[in-house]
């Protein structure tokens, strides 16, 4: 998905704003949706690739206006409505948090791999962000296969796949802005990758 919610890499919102003495929750009402999103989870109301799908869905002046856990209210909100809506249960949540899964395929890459992330613009969720779409990188390290947020977030299954490291060069994200030297690692799924021949 294509949106506002896919601020890596853009430019021209200045500086983070950190202050390191700040409260944890400066207001209550953020501990407070905190809680309950942790609640959600653990009760099946969503999952937590439900849970960032339903953020990327919030009207772009909302997102920017919200803050942090604003927009966590409004995916609590989306998706109880939804369940609601559709008459569902709440899925029944896996023991532990572990999100690793066996499968029964060999890794497609191995460490040193040259590879191309794919150009595609998806209607729903994805975690290959914007900035590093149609660019090309060397895989940095093998992972078990994982839970695949694609699909895991708006119901088709958790369609395990392998999760790879990838390394690119800032030049290669960001070209003449970049600063030079540095290297960006970013955790990928298999069907983001196409080998570079």
């Amino acid at each position: 998905m294509n949106g506002i919610h896919d601020m890596g890499g853009m430019h021209g919102f200045g500086p983070v704003d950190r202050r390191p003495d700040e409260a944890l929750f400066p207001e209550a009402w953020q501990g407070r949706v905190c809680a309950l999103a942790g609640y959600a989870m653990s009760a099946g109301l969503a999952n937590i690739d439900a849970f960032r799908h339903a953020i990327e869905r919030m009207p772009p002046d909302r997102y920017l206006a919200d803050g942090y856990y604003g927009r966590w209210l409004y995916a609590l909100e989306t998706l109880a409505r939804e369940r609601l809506a559709d008459g569902l249960q709440p899925e029944s949540p896996e023991d532990g948090a572990s999100v690793v899964r066996e499968v029964d395929v060999e890794p497609l890459f191995s460490v040193g791999d040259a590879v191309c992330t794919w150009n595609r613009h998806p209607e729903g969720h994805t975690r290959l962000p914007g900035y590093a779409r149609n660019r090309r990188g060397v895989v940095a390290g093998v992972h078990p296969a994982c839970v695949y947020p694609d699909t895991n977030a708006d119901g088709r299954g958790e369609s395990p796949q392998h999760l790879y490291t990838v390394a690119f060069d800032d030049a290669e994200l960001w070209g003449e802005e970049a600063e030079g030297g540095t290297t960006v690692y970013i955790d990928l799924f298999e069907p983001y990758l196409e080998t570079i021949r």
